[in-house]
C-alpha cells in the first residue's frame, strides 16, 4: 500500500487556519505546509514561511532582453546588412529604432512573466492528489484548509496527532 500525500485539516475561520499554519511554522519547520482559502489572509505567507516572488525580476530580465535585442537587430540590419540612405540621414539613425524597441520590451516582459507564474505555480496540471478528497471542494466557498504533506507511514499518526491538538473540524487523508 503506498503512503498517502498527506493530512488536509479543515478549520471554520480564517483566524483559526492563521493560528494553526503560525503553530505548525514554529512547532514544526520541517514540515512542508500549504494553506487553502476562498479569499486572502493577511498574514498567511508570512506564517507559511513563503518566500518573495521571483516573477518580478524574471519580468525585468525578459524586457530588458527583449528591448536591447531589437534595438540591435534594428541597429544591425539598418547600418550593416542593408544600408539604405533616405533623405541623408545616417544610417543609424536610432531615434527610429526606439518605438519598436519599447514595444518589444513590454512584450518580452509580460511573456516572461506569463511562463514565470505558470512554471511557478507547476502549471499545467491536469491532476492534482487534494482533488480525491470530497471535503476540498469547500475551498473555493467558505472553507479554510491547511496541508501537511508526509513522506512516510509513520510521520502520518505523528502528524496526525499533531493536527488534533489544532483543533480543526476534520482531519482528512489525501490519497497519493
Amino acid at each position: 500500500m503506498s503512503s498517502p500525500y498527506g493530512l488536509l485539516a479543515q478549520f471554520s475561520s480564517a483566524e483559526q487556519l492563521l493560528q494553526a499554519a503560525l503553530r505548525t511554522r514554529s512547532e514544526s519547520p520541517h514540515l512542508p505546509i500549504e494553506a487553502f482559502s476562498p479569499f486572502p489572509i493577511r498574514g498567511l505567507d508570512e506564517a507559511l514561511g513563503a518566500a518573495r516572488s521571483p516573477i518580478p525580476v524574471l519580468m525585468g530580465l525578459g524586457g530588458l532582453l527583449a528591448g536591447v535585442g531589437t534595438f540591435l537587430l534594428e541597429g544591425y540590419s539598418a547600418v550593416m546588412s542593408y544600408p539604405i540612405n533616405v533623405g541623408g540621414r545616417p544610417l543609424g539613425s536610432w531615434p527610429a529604432f526606439v518605438p519598436p524597441a519599447v514595444e518589444m520590451a513590454v512584450l518580452g516582459a509580460v511573456l516572461f512573466g506569463v511562463v514565470a507564474m505558470l512554471t511557478g505555480n507547476g502549471l499545467p496540471r491536469l491532476h492534482h492528489p487534494l482533488f480525491g478528497v470530497p471535503e476540498f471542494e469547500r475551498a473555493s466557498a467558505d472553507g479554510f484548509f491547511l496541508l501537511l504533506r508526509s513522506s512516510a507511514e509513520e510521520d502520518i499518526e505523528a502528524t496526525r496527532t499533531f493536527l488534533q491538538t489544532l483543533s480543526p473540524v476534520a482531519i482528512c487523508e489525501v490519497p497519493s
